[in-house]
């Protein structure tokens, strides 16, 4: 007879999770360590120190053993470490909250590569810049928008070359 699983989704800040809400009283049921699990949903968060994460949490009714997977935070979310700010843009058409680099949209295009559709750096960061235009965040000092025409042109092929992942 196979044991019986149960799975919970949350969105943790990297590193601080706890035994509150929403995690607690989703586990309360199962009858797993709390305590246990948040320590170790900390431990594997914490690269994402400053960023949402979500995480599944798996536990084996019967045992009692769990594992923790953890998400890619969402593509805004990486956006706004890179600049530095709290949110985005209320008025993203008139108020820039930051500036991003091409390298910098590289680094969030090459960590989201597993939740993308891209296959090429270019693909992925056209997605990418697609965020920066609702956020108002501009890229190397212009609008994203025009980012993006720029890279349609291949003014930014050479910067832009290569394979996001082998598919």
């Amino acid at each position: 007879m196979s044991s019986q699983k149960i799975t919970v989704e949350a969105m943790v800040e990297g590193g601080k999770a706890s035994g509150g809400p929403p995690i607690g009283p989703a586990l309360g049921p199962t009858g797993v360590n709390i305590f246990q699990v948040v320590t170790k949903i900390n431990e594997v968060t914490q690269p994402f120190a400053g960023l949402k994460v979500p995480v599944r949490i798996i536990v084996d009714q019967e045992t009692k053993e769990f594992e923790i997977v953890v998400g890619t935070p969402p593509t805004s979310a990486l956006i706004l470490k890179e600049i530095g700010q709290p949110k985005g843009s209320g008025e993203p058409n008139t108020a820039i909250v930051g500036n991003l680099t091409v390298e910098q949209i590289k680094s969030i295009a090459s960590g989201k590569a597993d939740n993308l559709s891209a296959v090429t750096m270019k693909a992925a960061v056209m997605i990418v810049s697609g965020t920066c235009v609702s956020m108002g965040v501009t890229i190397e000092g212009m609008a994203a928008k025009q980012f993006q025409q720029e890279v349609r042109e291949g003014k930014w092929d050479s910067q832009l070359a290569g394979m996001l992942r082998e598919g």
